[in-house]
């Protein structure tokens, strides 16, 4: 093909105008044949391959730290003496404490229940003191009320205290049903004797009490003579004074300490009498 030639002139001018001085070179970069050029490694100076190289080394270094410390966590524990071992949780335990301002108080010491030695005596228990157990009220007898039969048993006590003998006790009885029908009786004449316990008035002058005696006459005070105790003490005393008392009628031995206007009214409760001593004395 001549230089001259149009076609050739086209062709030289698609030519590059530097070439490479390499034949190899010339021949990659002309013609249908040409080998593309090799891929070119990427540079590590970029931000993304900087941070993802440093974490890999991070994670590697890691499992590495990791690794020796489960090495070091299973091989065997030299053994402390048991001194520091308890020294060293005594300190833990005060250190805890120290920090709670609301802990629970310390559990009290339970000490040991002494055991008694087969030699030794038992102790003796102290039993507590039985309440006095109160008497039964006496059951009423011969048309007498529970009243009535309360006062009738203190009379009865009062002469078997005095060791008096039982027509002693049939006199007294007699005695007290005809002069108060067996009523702890004031005196409407005494106001001083409406104080005291009673249970009814009479108006008979200043007579008070079971039996009516007077205190003018020398039996007592009013204070006394209202309790029956002391007024049935005062009748069997001044009985025992009476000379041959024990061979008398009821109503003459009543007659003789109480020298009343009736001295036969007594005889009409002696049967009464002798029904309620013989209930009380069982």
């Amino acid at each position: 093909m001549h230089p001259v030639d149009p076609a050739a002139q086209k062709l030289t001018d698609a030519l590059p105008t530097t070439r490479s001085g390499d034949a190899a070179s010339t021949e990659r970069t002309i013609g249908r044949h040409r080998v593309p050029d090799p891929p070119r490694r990427a540079r590590l100076g970029s931000t993304p391959i900087r941070v993802a190289l440093a974490t890999g080394v991070t994670c590697c270094l890691g499992l590495g730290a990791f690794a020796a410390a489960r090495g070091a966590e299973d091989a065997p524990q030299p053994v402390r003496p048991m001194a520091d071992a308890l020294a060293d949780r005594a300190a833990i335990a005060d250190e805890r404490a120290s920090r709670s301002l609301d802990r629970d108080a310390a559990p009290a010491r339970v000490l040991p229940t002494p055991t008694a030695s087969p030699t030794a005596s038992p102790t003796p228990t102290r039993k507590a003191p039985k309440k006095p157990v109160k008497p039964p009220r006496p059951r009423p007898v011969a048309g007498l009320d529970q009243t009535q039969m309360d006062n009738a048993k203190i009379i009865v006590d009062v002469g078997l205290e005095l060791k008096m003998p039982r027509r002693a006790l049939v006199v007294a009885l007699a005695t007290a049903m005809q002069e108060s029908n067996l009523y702890n009786l004031a005196s409407d004449v005494l106001p001083e004797s409406t104080q005291y316990p009673h249970q009814g008035s009479g108006a008979d002058h200043d007579s008070v009490g079971l039996f009516q005696q007077r205190p003018s006459s020398g039996w007592g005070t009013v204070a006394e003579l209202m309790r029956p105790s002391y007024a049935a003490r005062a009748f069997y005393t001044a009985l025992a004074e009476i000379p041959g008392w024990e061979d008398m009628s009821v109503t003459a031995a009543a007659q003789a300490v109480q020298i009343s206007a009736f001295p036969d009214a007594y005889a009409q409760h002696e049967e009464r009498a002798s029904t309620v001593a013989a209930a009380l004395t069982v």
